[in-house]
């Protein structure tokens, strides 16, 4: 989508502070950080949201969780705690329309629902 903040930057049309990147996923450190590590797992491909996703969209978001565990890991989440959120549609808080799933960690976490 032409006009999407996220498919930009995981066209490297928009700088970010990645930490993984492959041919269909990107993640990168949130600018507004909600938690010491906060990281965004985003697919390539364009899907507004989590209530948009179509059948054939199923190994893929599979692949992400995967993905979303191991950087947890990487990031040294893995003992400790962490949390991944998705947000759905304006009211949830979503304010990017690109599927996103935050990666929320590295302190304990309230059981605020504030993350954006």
């Amino acid at each position: 989508m032409s006009d999407c903040i996220f498919c930009k930057i995981a066209a490297g049309e928009i700088p970010s502070t990645k930490v993984y990147e492959d041919a269909e996923f990107c993640a990168f450190k949130d600018l507004n950080p909600q938690a010491p590590v906060h990281i965004l797992l985003i697919p390539k491909k364009h899907i507004s949201s989590l209530l948009e996703l179509q059948e054939a969209d199923a190994t893929l978001m599979g692949k992400l969780l995967f993905r979303g565990q191991k950087i947890a890991k990487e990031q040294g989440l893995g003992e400790s705690g962490v949390r991944f959120v998705f947000n759905c549609k304006d009211d949830a808080g979503q304010t990017v329309h690109h599927i996103h799933c935050h990666i929320l960690g590295g302190a304990r976490l309230s059981d605020s629902f504030g993350v954006r």
